[in-house]
């Protein structure tokens, strides 16, 4: 679904500027992490890990006379379970109804890393693209020039930009360039509106990220989070969580011996909370084992892929 179907208009003030932002780029390019910069707030997961967004998440950027979409989309991964096939459907939408793409590539990079995404863009792109090479503050001088000139020839954009979103090097000049083309339009969303995702998306994501920092291999890319209640009451909020993993292992893995490395994960998520909702947070979760859930349909549906 584009995001035409999604939005509805609201009144602004003249001259008002919306229009929506497409971050793309591989697993672990600094998507995530230049969202959260861009807003001053942490609405993606961020982790050393690849391909940890697998939905594709807005995050709504607010002045009185703007307002700017961006979209994180996951990684472009190769299609090896029907989960990456649904992951690659938001990154392909995100092309078609953007008013700009920011391509972000790892300075620390080869180019040749970036190919699938040429690919891709130069069979979908129909928006300005803006170039951003990311982690400036590892990456030489030489590498990153290196693939600035090969962006150039390969994708011919409209600008290169030179960043570091984790030390917030160039991400001002970047979202002032950002603001200069969006069209003048009312807002899409409103104004105190973040995200276009609830609450409960959030709890999930956070959950979600803690199992990526806390567990090797396997694990993170076997295991999902379903919030199964989320229950507001005024001075506490009580999450009931569950975690899908594949196999009886991992779900002996993701517990712990005598329960240790859930309840140090479960610990670490609810503090977490506590700080994003600005509340109390009592915590539940529990792990089921559902086999091949990253290949099956209906179960993908139920956890809010392909939407």
């Amino acid at each position: 679904m584009g995001m035409s179907d999604e939005t509805h208009m609201i009144e602004g003030p003249e001259g008002h500027k919306a229009g929506f932002v497409s971050l793309l780029g591989r697993p672990n390019a600094g998507k995530s992490t230049l969202l959260n910069a861009f807003m001053g707030e942490k609405l993606s997961a961020v982790t050393y890990k690849a391909q940890t967004t697998r939905h594709r998440i807005f995050g709504i950027y607010n002045t009185d006379d703007e307002q700017i979409v961006f979209s994180d989309t996951p990684g472009v991964v190769e299609s090896a379970y029907e989960l990456h096939r649904l992951m690659m459907t938001s990154v392909r939408e995100s092309l078609e109804d953007a008013d700009l793409l920011l391509l972000l590539l790892d300075g620390t990079r080869p180019a040749a890393d970036a190919d699938p995404l040429v690919e891709l863009i130069a069979r979908k792109r129909e928006a300005p693209l803006y170039i951003v090479i990311n982690k400036t503050d590892k990456a030489t001088k030489a590498q990153t020039e290196e693939l600035a000139e090969w962006a150039k020839v390969a994708l011919s954009p409209e600008a290169v930009y030179m960043i570091s979103a984790t030390e917030n090097k160039g991400v001002a000049e970047l979202l002032e360039a950002v603001r200069a083309v969006m069209p003048v339009h009312p807002p899409y969303f409103d104004k105190d509106q973040l995200s276009d995702k609830t609450e409960r998306f959030f709890a999930s994501e956070i959950l979600r990220e803690k199992i990526f920092l806390n567990y090797r291999e396997e694990i993170p890319y076997a295991s999902e989070v379903v919030i199964e209640a989320f229950l507001e009451e005024e001075t506490i909020t009580r999450i009931r969580a569950e975690i899908f993993v594949e196999r009886p292992t991992q779900k002996g893995i993701l517990i712990g011996k005598g329960g240790e490395a859930m309840k140090k994960t479960a610990t670490e998520a609810r503090e977490e909370m506590e700080t994003f909702f600005g509340k109390k947070i009592f915590l539940e979760v529990f792990v089921k084992v559902k086999p091949d859930w990253r290949n099956e349909k209906n179960m993908l549906r139920r956890l809010g892929y392909g939407q």
